[in-house]
């Protein structure tokens, strides 16, 4: 009879559920109330969006004019016609020595030694690790670098550029003591 019993009870369960789900009730009324609720309230407002100004093009006037990065045309012209001031040149015939390879940066004076002669050595290291030994005379650097004075503290030289206008200019130069 245990059977019968749930049988019975399966049965009334699902015709209860049956007539539930069919009948017409108000089974969304908190939810319609809740949509006028929401209906009612005053809506948020957005900003329009900023107007913007249209893009005006450039027009270059002055592209008949002397470009900004080229000197005055009478400097132009006072630079052709004018011929260098010095005779200052470099040796290009002689042989070059080792610290002519190097840039005066790659360069460092490390210390110093008596000379027999009474001029004194510098000890030049360059950024490979060697340690060379100039004095006056010598030549280092890569702008025809002479050297003129070694003290105890300095190499003294005079280097030759080229001046921009085809010709030459000396300009000193130093190599100071690197301490520590």
């Amino acid at each position: 009879m245990t059977k019968l019993h749930s049988g019975r009870a399966w049965l009334s369960f699902c015709l209860v559920s049956l007539l539930a789900g069919c009948s017409q009730g108000n089974g969304f009324a908190d939810l319609d109330r809740f949509m006028e609720e929401t209906r009612s309230k005053p809506r948020g407002f957005v900003e329009p969006l900023p107007e913007f100004n249209a893009y005006e093009a450039f027009t270059y006037a002055s592209a008949d004019r002397r470009a900004p990065f080229e000197p005055p045309v009478d400097v132009q012209l006072t630079m052709v016609d004018e011929q260098p001031q010095s005779n200052v040149e470099p040796d290009l015939d002689r042989p070059r020595e080792v610290l002519e390879n190097y840039a005066l940066t790659e360069l460092e004076m490390v210390g110093t030694l008596g000379g027999s002669i009474g001029s004194p050595f510098a000890l030049v290291s360059d950024n490979e690790g060697g340690v060379h030994r100039v004095r006056t005379g010598n030549y280092m650097g890569q702008n025809y670098g002479r050297i003129i004075g070694v003290s105890d503290s300095r190499v003294e030289l005079i280097e030759i550029v080229p001046n921009g206008r085809g010709g030459w200019v000396e300009r000193p130069r130093s190599l100071s003591l690197i301490e520590g």
